[in-house]
């Protein structure tokens, strides 16, 4: 606060021509005011010093009821959104093929789903994804396969998520665990096409309605096993309507790191299911189509071993990945061969024992060499090993025939969501067919989409 003296003869200095009666006047005003700003501080620091020298409140008596406490509100009931992460996947292609009427694995029953590449420009199945958590204990998936007026569910599942213990259930319908690129959807492949062993075995992936149960053990080496029981309806099985599992599913993987750069996975799967007239078409000894029914059992093996590299484990840049699978299948029944004979065919109704022992493999690595740029080989090989049609030796080719593929790709991903592939195939898969085949494909990820497994 400036005291009263320095501001008169402040103003004195200013005003130099202002009379002595009105300095006086000034002096008397600042006064006043100055005693009336030291009483009021006098009254607040009085009114302080008694309220600190006031003794605490009294405690209620003992006899008095506390008061009461309103209980907290209790949280509603979330309710369950229909909120789940969507993703549209849009995929096509163009294909260069040889105009081949009746495409086949050689030594191979047609397996029932073999999504056989159409001539020229087409649109490949476009899928649609949606997944979330259900509540605390499960989550859903669903994946919508649509080509023009068919729709097809590829999966629709549940699974828990509190087991806890490493342990998960599934139910619903899934792709099995077995293998490697078996839970692989189209869009995940490396290639423009899958590789003859799955061609052969499953026509694309074997696939069920039913549980799975799997555990991962608490321990640094992955260990992972599992096992499937399900309706057992798809190739090689068939839908044989009854009560129980008709397929049975076994599988187990282990798999680490090997130092920063590397990590690996290996694993073997079973596969057992039953078919019941199982319907299947193969040209005679008369090189006329033949229809065939098996009704019996099939078992396969499945061998699968998976390495990658990446660069002190930093993907982003450079990677590498190898994969390779080998089965053994064996199947074991009865095989009816149609009559066909109006049509010039070999065959006439015989029904006798059939054996089959085949087997086959495809290893292939894929090399990312500069970000968004990946080039890749893939070799099959199938060998159709031991048939045995019983009579129907007499209508029906047994061969030795080994089929094979070569293929060569490089794609390129703009971004994380879309991708654009060329692919040469040298197929040999049919006997005495030697097919140079061209693919340009295109993949695009509209939407929210999980990440793929290892």
């Amino acid at each position: 606060m400036l005291r009263p003296t320095l501001l008169v003869a402040a103003l004195a200095a200013a005003f130099p021509a202002v009379a002595d009666a009105d300095l006086d006047a000034l002096r008397a005003e600042l006064k006043e005011m100055k005693s009336s700003y030291e009483a009021r501080i006098q009254s607040l620091e009085k009114r302080l010093q008694q309220a600190e020298a006031q003794p605490a409140a009294t405690p209620a008596p003992a006899d008095t009821a506390p008061a009461t406490v309103a209980p907290a509100p209790q949280p509603e009931t979330a309710s369950n959104h229909f909120n789940p992460d969507i993703s549209l996947i849009l995929q096509g292609q163009y294909a260069n093929l040889d105009d081949i009427e009746h495409r086949h694995i050689t030594g191979f029953f047609p397996a029932g789903h073999d999504h056989v590449a159409e001539r020229g420009f087409s649109l490949e199945h476009t899928e649609l994804v949606m997944s979330a958590s259900i509540d605390p204990y499960f989550s859903g998936y669903m994946n919508l396969a649509l080509l023009d007026a068919e729709v097809s569910i590829e999966e629709a599942w549940f699974q828990t998520t509190g087991l806890g213990n490493g342990l998960t259930l599934r139910g619903g319908r899934f792709l099995s665990g077995l293998g490697y690129q078996n839970t692989q959807h189209p869009h995940a492949w490396d290639f423009a096409d899958n590789n003859l062993m799955y061609r052969a075995l499953f026509g694309e992936a074997y696939g069920n309605d039913g549980l799975q149960l799997k555990w991962v053990a608490p321990t640094e080496l992955f260990m992972e096993f599992g096992a499937e029981a399900g309706r057992g309806a798809n190739f090689p099985g068939t839908d044989r309507n009854k009560n129980g599992a008709g397929s049975t599913v076994l599988f187990g993987h282990l798999g680490g790191d090997v130092g920063v750069s590397h990590s690996w996975r290996a694993g073997v799967s079973y596969l057992q299911t039953r078919a019941s007239d199982r319907d299947s078409e193969i040209d005679d000894l008369n090189d006329v189509a033949a229809e065939t029914l098996f009704s019996g059992s099939s078992k396969a093996w499945i061998a699968d071993f998976v390495w990658k590299w990446a660069p002190e484990g930093n993907a982003t840049e450079q990677n590498f990945k190898f994969a390779t699978e080998y089965f053994s299948r064996k199947e074991d029944g009865d095989l009816l061969c149609v009559d066909n004979t109006a049509d010039g065919g070999a065959c006439t109704d015989a029904t006798d024992r059939y054996k089959a022992t085949q087997s086959g493999f495809y290893a292939q690595g894929v090399y990312q060499f500069m970000p968004r740029w990946r080039t890749g080989y893939r070799y099959d090989r199938l060998d159709s090993g031991s048939v045995d049609f019983g009579l129907n030796n007499a209508f029906l080719p047994v061969t030795d025939y080994a089929p094979t593929r070569h293929s060569l790709m490089l794609d390129y991903s703009p971004s994380e969501f879309s991708r654009f592939r060329l692919q040469y195939s040298q197929d040999k898969s049919m006997e005495s067919v030697s097919e140079n085949q061209w693919f340009v494909q295109y993949i695009h990820s509209l939407g929210s989409h999980g990440a793929h497994s290892f």
